[in-house]
């Protein structure tokens, strides 16, 4: 029996892409689906075999540039990402090693009836349910109390205008210990001297490729994530940025690894986040246009306050209708 031919919703399921990701892997010309007798598009055990390997390579970290030279017959990108993907998988199994090792020495020295050293025992205890940061929220919120337990490698925190997002996020950026609030007017992002750019040339070739275009919003950006130290949290992301560059930027700083550096990005985006392309260790925070206290929302169709994220976002065209709108209430008394 012949195997069956995937709509391309079907297909990006069985891939574990978006809908989104699969039109543009046709439109570099990495993938041709099939065409049924009504003119639909279809995948056949080919085109799916083909989608696979884009989504690895993808995976791996490469640009669309770079995964058309590799499906090209080029193995030099290949080797580059195999020997990056390779040092990070090293890092993390040295850690898991060092652990091991120490908990062996531990029941070791338990074995002969003697009480260890406790000293760093706390690095090997499974985390603790204390909270990472808590404090009383801002304006315009009641005072209420906010917890956050973690920090995924990537943050969204999106909210309807006047949800107070925005003072939110500065919040976050003074709790956190050596954040960096990025603000619109990018007032924070270092000089683009020529040693920045020449640091930050690396990253852009790679933006570039992907479909990105160079401009003076997003050469402060990137320099900004070039040399921040802690967490970054960065007001709109998509300020000053069109619809393919989003794309990249995203796609870019996803392919950091989830041992990067955090990132809280506010956004009102469907390119930034794009909740089809959610990754299980991705966090959204939600900020309700009512002021109820703001909530974590588990990125998965279905869970409470998602539907309510999607709300707030818009395509980039729609989204440049309102920039720069700020909603401006009376100050507290």
């Amino acid at each position: 029996m012949s195997e069956p031919h995937l709509s391309p919703s079907e297909a990006a399921a069985r891939l574990g892409v978006s809908s989104k990701a699969l039109r543009l892997y046709e439109q570099r010309g990495f993938v041709t689906p099939l065409r049924s007798a009504a003119g639909w598009r279809t995948y056949g055990p080919m085109e799916m075999a083909r989608a696979r390997q884009v989504v690895a390579l993808r995976a791996l970290g490469l640009s669309l540039g770079q995964i058309g030279r590799v499906l090209d017959g080029n193995p030099e990108e290949l080797d580059a990402a195999f020997a990056a993907h390779q040092a990070d998988l090293d890092a993390r199994l040295g850690t898991l090693c060092g652990a091991i090792a120490e908990i062996r020495r531990l029941r070791a020295v338990l074995a002969e009836g003697i009480l260890p050293d406790l000293v760093g025992l706390s690095d090997l205890a499974p985390a603790s349910a204390e909270p990472l940061l808590s404090f009383d929220l801002p304006w315009p919120w009641g005072g209420e109390r906010f917890e956050l337990h973690a920090l995924a490698p990537i943050t969204f925190l999106v909210g309807p205008l006047g949800s107070g997002k925005t003072r939110l996020a500065m919040r976050l950026a003074a709790e956190l210990p050596g954040a960096l609030f990025l603000g619109l007017e990018r007032a924070e992002a270092p000089q683009l001297t020529m040693e920045c750019r020449a640091r930050i040339a690396p990253q852009l070739a790679w933006l570039e490729e992907d479909g990105a275009t160079v401009t003076e919003a997003l050469l402060r950006l990137v320099a900004t994530l070039d040399t921040a130290s802690g967490c970054l949290v960065v007001d709109m992301v998509e300020e000053g940025l069109d619809e393919a560059t989003q794309h990249a930027l995203v796609a870019h700083l996803r392919r950091r690894g989830a041992s990067a550096r955090p990132l809280v990005l506010m956004t009102r985006s469907s390119a930034i986040l794009d909740l089809e392309s959610l990754r299980p260790d991705e966090a959204i925070i939600f900020c309700p246009a009512n002021h109820a206290p703001p909530s974590m929302v588990l990125p998965v169709p279905g869970a409470k306050g998602f539907e309510a994220v999607g709300s707030c976002l818009g395509t980039p065209d729609v989204r440049a209708r309102t920039a720069g709108i700020v909603a401006m209430r009376p100050a507290a008394t």
